[in-house]
């Protein structure tokens, strides 16, 4: 699947929709955000973070009289099978022992 790599910010907002139960708007997203991440950010700073997930192919937008919604085009799952990939790969399977039994403790 090759995602491309996401920003905090990015990750933030993408979190957001893959929480959604249903398909979010701007303001609904911009609201969640706020609300859960204890941010202060604008419909501006979201809008832009949504565009760069829609170029990124995470998300699709549709207009539904004056809404944009946005829909998932990877899922949350998807996406963490491969974080986990790519750390593997990174740090290699004697590192990543290390690393899970430093989390046991």
């Amino acid at each position: 699947m090759a995602c491309q790599s996401l920003t905090n910010c990015e990750e933030i907002v993408m979190k957001t929709v893959w929480d959604a139960e249903t398909e979010l708007g701007l303001v609904d997203i911009t609201q969640r955000v706020n609300e859960t991440y204890h941010k202060e950010w604008k419909p501006q700073t979201v809008s832009t973070f949504l565009a760069r997930l829609v170029k990124k192919g995470y998300l699709k937008h549709y207009r539904q009289g004056r809404v944009f919604y946005y829909q998932i085009l990877i899922s949350q799952k998807d996406y963490l099978r491969e974080l986990a990939q790519r750390f593997v790969e990174f740090w290699k399977r004697e590192n990543v022992d290390i690393f899970l039994k430093a989390l046991e403790n």
